[in-house]
């Protein structure tokens, strides 16, 4: 499957214009997605003073409509550069969205604030998670509520405090509320007063909240790459987590150790086993794992390497997607979504939607699609719509309930 966007067949230019002149945005096609069903509804692209568009994630409002807010960077494409939040909104479940960008949070770091999680809390308020990074030194996740459907927001939470300061990494879409009400933030810290300097080499550490993100503590185990059995450590960073049945915690990460690899809690994301290779062949890229609330199976999107050409081996390509019904023990074939051997395409961000179809459920994916010969592959973001049942193989999927 090509990653390009293909050009509008002349029929639909006229309907183009139309929603244009709305201030809407056409869904189009991306490679062979006439025939499967995958489509890209939405694409972020570079422009002067805007270099870099990236990590975002989904939250349905109140109206009906979804919200997509993502990292705005202006100060120049790489992660330490000045950057705001900004938003865009659709009323057709993704298929198109508004052209104009929505602020919703200035830049309040002393170099910028990124990386987003939104989560709908029961109380009916938004919760934004992001960083607020202000040196090498001192990067660490905020929390904010929004009580009018995100016009407005809160004083922000002190996740880590000063007393723990150091360089910690929250990927986007990794805000996780936990059946329990509990919620739960991963997190890779990189530095500390500890090591005086930033190591690559992540310690995993959770956060978590049992007052809708009041308060917050700090798991007891932290966790490196270090094998059980001994010998060299491997590279852990940019963590995620998905609930299992039965109130077990997956925590998969990134690593450089040829696979994603996993660590398990029993008790809300306090302990954590050692981290293991998992199945899921990858590059040093993360992955997005969560559960298909219609079917209770995990969906995981990320870079499959299991059969990749060896002169793209370690490269941010294809963009893969594969399900597993045992709670990540297997997986099944991974199915391609764009496979531009140019392409760049990681930091993913999940929703589950009405599909077109009717009565169907869609998913959308909002994630970097952009160019390594463009110079920045995470300068351009791409929201991929694709129904349910194109990830099942278009078989009609058995389901195997909820956590």
């Amino acid at each position: 499957m090509n990653a390009t966007t293909t050009p509008l067949p002349r029929r639909n230019r006229f309907l183009a214009a139309l929603l244009s002149l709305l201030g809407l945005t056409i869904a189009v096609p991306g490679g062979d997605a006439a025939d499967s069903g995958v489509s890209v509804a939405l694409e972020l692209a570079p422009a002067e003073g805007n270099p870099r568009n990236s990590e975002g994630d989904f939250v349905r409002l109140k109206d009906g409509g979804l919200l997509f807010v993502y990292t705005h960077f202006t100060g120049g494409g790489g992660d330490n550069a000045s950057a705001h939040l900004a938003g865009r909104v659709s009323k057709d479940e993704g298929r198109t969205w508004t052209r104009e960008d929505r602020l919703i949070l200035e830049n309040e770091g002393g170099e910028n604030v990124m990386s987003v999680s939104l989560e709908r809390l029961p109380d009916g308020r938004i919760a934004l998670l992001y960083l607020r990074k202000n040196s090498w030194d001192d990067c660490r996740p905020y929390l904010r509520f929004s009580s009018d459907e995100a016009e407005t927001w809160s004083e922000p939470v002190e996740i880590v405090p000063d007393s723990r300061i150091g360089y910690y990494v929250v990927n986007n879409d990794r805000l996780l509320r936990l059946s329990s009400g509990r919620l739960v933030v991963p997190a890779a810290r990189h530095n500390d007063p500890s090591l005086g300097k930033f190591d690559a080499r992540g310690v995993m550490v959770c956060f978590y909240s049992d007052d809708l993100g009041e308060t917050w503590r700090q798991s007891t185990d932290e966790r490196d790459g270090t094998p059980a059995g001994g010998g060299n450590r491997v590279t852990l960073q940019e963590p995620g987590v998905v609930e299992l049945h039965g109130g077990e915690l997956l925590m998969f990460a990134r690593t450089n150790g040829g696979s994603q690899y996993f660590s398990r809690s029993r008790d809300g994301g306090d302990t954590w086993s050692r981290f293991e290779p998992s199945g899921l062949i990858s590059p040093v890229s993360p992955a997005t794992i969560e559960r298909i609330p219609s079917t209770g199976h995990l969906l995981c999107v990320w870079n499959d390497h299991a059969k990749i050409d060896p002169a793209l081996k370690g490269k941010r390509t294809p963009l893969a997607a594969a399900i597993s019904k045992d709670d990540g023990k297997t997986w099944g074939p991974s199915r391609i979504l764009h496979d531009d051997p140019d392409g760049w395409y990681c930091y993913t961000a999940m929703e589950f939607v009405e599909s077109a179809k009717g009565g169907d459920t869609a998913v959308l994916l909002g994630h970097c699609a952009g160019s390594r010969s463009g110079g920045n592959g995470l300068g351009l973001t791409r929201v991929t719509v694709a129904p349910l049942s194109w990830f099942y193989g278009e078989t009609e999927p058995e389901k195997t309930g909820k956590p």
